[in-house]
């Protein structure tokens, strides 16, 4: 079977992880203003993928796809990226979005890897949840997907529901939605490249953190917004 197809389905709307429930704090970022157009977004989308958790995401599942065969390593990676996420709704969008993508892998696409790690995870990491991006890059390597395919696909199924998010939000239109991903898609073959020639097993942990402190904020904010369409 063709790598793509697995991925096509993994990272499609219908894949039941809950990402529809999910801002990223751009709930917060439209409410206040820092996002009243579509150049706004494009602009805090790529501040997400060079500089914030999008850049994280990839990095942890870089990392867990090259470990995949080492719960040890996996449930250290876990604990780290539980300790990035900024707020408590952070924590929660990559907690119950990990769990429910492994729940689903296990269930219909099951394999090895993710078996090991469902076996060993309540001894090396207690009863604490799988962040998404590790959940990912366990499960590729377990179906024997290709590094760079299946974090380009991460990436873009990342811009997909944060542009849908957007959308929901009234923030942009359906075709606003549609120019910004296909804007955005064409550099992520060398974003994800990038990442992983540059982090070819060394010094991963020490390149992790983020400076998108926008984002980061309103994910605070966002816990005690008045009203609210999303979970984050």
């Amino acid at each position: 079977m063709s790598a793509h197809l697995p991925l096509m389905i993994w990272f499609s709307p219908g894949f039941p992880v809950g990402a529809f429930a999910y801002s990223h704090a751009l709930e917060w970022a439209c409410e206040s203003g820092e996002i009243l157009q579509a150049q706004d977004l494009a602009a805090w989308l790529n501040a997400l993928l060079d500089h914030g958790s999008g850049r994280n995401d990839a990095l942890f599942l870089i990392a867990a796809h090259r470990a995949s065969d080492e719960p040890v390593r996996l449930a250290e990676l876990a604990a780290l990226a539980r300790s990035l996420a900024g707020s408590r709704e952070r924590r929660l969008e990559t907690c119950m979005q990990g769990d429910a993508f492994l729940t689903a892998i296990a269930s219909a696409w099951p394999c090895a890897t993710v078996e090991t790690w469902q076996t060993k995870r309540p001894v090396l990491d207690g009863a604490e949840a799988t962040p998404y991006p590790v959940a990912v890059g366990m499960a590729g390597q377990g179906h024997g997907l290709p590094l760079q395919a299946l974090l380009e696909a991460y990436l873009a199924g990342f811009i997909g529901n944060l542009v849908s998010a957007a959308i929901r939000l009234g923030a942009i239109g359906q075709t606003d939605g549609q120019r910004i991903i296909a804007g955005l898609l064409p550099g992520l073959p060398a974003r994800a490249a990038a990442l992983i020639s540059a982090h070819d097993g060394e010094g991963l942990d020490e390149s992790l953190g983020g400076c998108v402190f926008a984002s980061d904020l309103g994910a605070i904010l966002h816990e005690t917004q008045y009203t609210r369409l999303f979970r984050s």
